[in-house]
């Protein structure tokens, strides 16, 4: 490897607490066979789909929950936490192929009062 890319490799050992470089690239490749699973359309993966709204909004509880029932059987687990007065964030574990998380967490995101939304990869466990 060449010395300015061991460099930043040794750098991010530092920077996230690695006890050494073995466990960063061990992470590394993890983090990649995850990925390559969600390309995986056959495969079956899991998703966190972490969202912030206003409950103030008009019907948008209601709505989500008419998209949730939806897809009942996929989503494993739900975490509704109260952030002030008006925001809530919720998390909800999805498990499910690929494609049809996506489309999932993209309906719920893109929905009108979201204000944020993120889909996080993770795995279902088979290739780790």
């Amino acid at each position: 490897m060449e010395d300015a890319l061991l460099g930043k490799l040794d750098d991010m050992v530092r920077e996230k607490g690695y006890p050494n470089r073995s466990e960063a690239i061990r992470d590394l490749v993890r983090r990649n066979i995850v990925d390559d699973e969600w390309s995986d359309t056959t495969g079956e993966i899991i998703g966190v789909l972490v969202i912030v709204f206003d409950h103030h909004r008009r019907e948008l509880s209601s709505r989500l929950l008419k998209k949730e029932h939806h897809w009942e059987g996929n989503i494993l687990s739900t975490l509704h936490l109260h952030l002030d007065h008006d925001n809530c964030l919720e998390v909800k574990v999805i498990r499910g192929k690929a494609g049809m998380v996506k489309d999932f967490a993209d309906e719920m995101i893109s929905m009108k009062g979201i204000k944020y939304g993120r889909l996080v990869r993770a795995t279902a466990g088979g290739a780790l």
